[in-house]
């Protein structure tokens, strides 16, 4: 597995991504490892192996869009959430109805 370049501060998480973000980049997986010490790191890392990945899950202030919901370890997080070694990160979209 390549390095994302990371750093010492970085550890490995495992990312599980919404089959409807995987469905829009092809390639992509729906789960995939890498190092990542926060959030927003993580979808830095997503980013950089699938372009575009992170307009879909952050807006321009930067932050979580509100139709996307990150849960590290069952709990809702924003981008500078910290990450632990081993950790779990759930990224879907939010179901809405009317």
């Amino acid at each position: 597995m390549a390095h994302d370049g990371e750093g010492t501060a970085a550890r490995r998480i495992l990312v599980k991504l919404s089959p409807l973000l995987v469905d829009l980049f092809p390639g992509s997986a729906r789960r995939v490892e890498i190092e990542a010490a926060s959030v927003k790191e993580m979808v830095d890392a997503l980013d950089r192996r699938w372009p575009g990945m992170r307009d879909r899950i952050c807006d321009s202030t930067p932050a979580i869009r509100r139709h996307m919901n990150v849960f590290v370890e069952g709990r809702r997080a924003r981008l500078d959430t910290p990450l632990s070694p081993g950790a779990e990160v759930f990224v879907i979209t939010a179901i809405s109805g009317g």
